[in-house]
């Protein structure tokens, strides 16, 4: 008898390769399920259903997306479901996604609030806040560590640079968020435009 043929390897998922737009509906329960998921935050968990699970953008769009709502006023999530949804659904895809994102916590933490200030001095409570805490900080790290694959993968020096010069002024030097990001967005942007410019000379 012949040998048995090896299995067929089972293709990876391509996330590069978008899927169809979803429609309003689509939107508001994608964002909802999101927002109800997030402890601590919700980007890993916003980065894995956009990227990952419904391919919705690739992992530079997400990046360069976020990276836009990171510089915008107001919380980098809700930037983001309004900056998506209008990229989808033009305004009604704005009011669905930021719906479904705001709408189901806004009603949990409306609950969790009361009976907060009933049973808030409880010492059990206490404990288990702080373990929450320990947990959000992990996925902060585990979701920004994520988002630099790609950048890495490509190996820009620019944009390298740029990211290591922000984390040490940022997170080792301790100066204020505002004054880095008016000098890093100008400059970064001014640097990368030449780059390419010369590059393509």
């Amino acid at each position: 008898m012949p040998p048995d043929s090896p299995p067929a390897a089972v293709p990876a998922p391509d996330i590069q390769n978008p899927a169809a737009p979803p429609g309003l509906l689509q939107l508001f329960l994608a964002f909802a399920k999101i927002s109800l998921s997030g402890f601590g935050g919700v980007l890993v968990f916003a980065r894995r259903a956009i990227v990952e699970k419904y391919r919705w953008m690739s992992a530079d769009e997400f990046n360069e997306t976020y990276a836009l709502c990171h510089f915008l006023p107001g919380p980098n999530i809700c930037n983001l479901s309004v900056v998506f949804g209008a990229r989808i659904r033009g305004i009604p895809g704005s009011i669905a996604a930021f719906t479904g994102l705001v709408g189901p916590p806004v009603v949990v933490v409306s609950t969790l609030a009361m009976i907060y200030a009933r049973y808030g001095e409880i010492p059990a409570r206490q404990r288990t806040l702080a373990g929450v805490s320990c947990a959000a900080v992990g996925l902060v790290i585990g979701v920004a560590a994520r988002m630099m694959g790609p950048l890495l993968k490509r190996r820009d020096p620019v944009a390298i640079g740029f990211l290591l010069a922000v984390f040490v002024a940022i997170g080792l030097l301790r100066w204020p968020l505002p004054p880095v990001l008016l000098v890093a967005i100008p400059l970064s942007l001014a640097v990368t435009y030449a780059v390419r410019r010369k590059a393509a000379s």
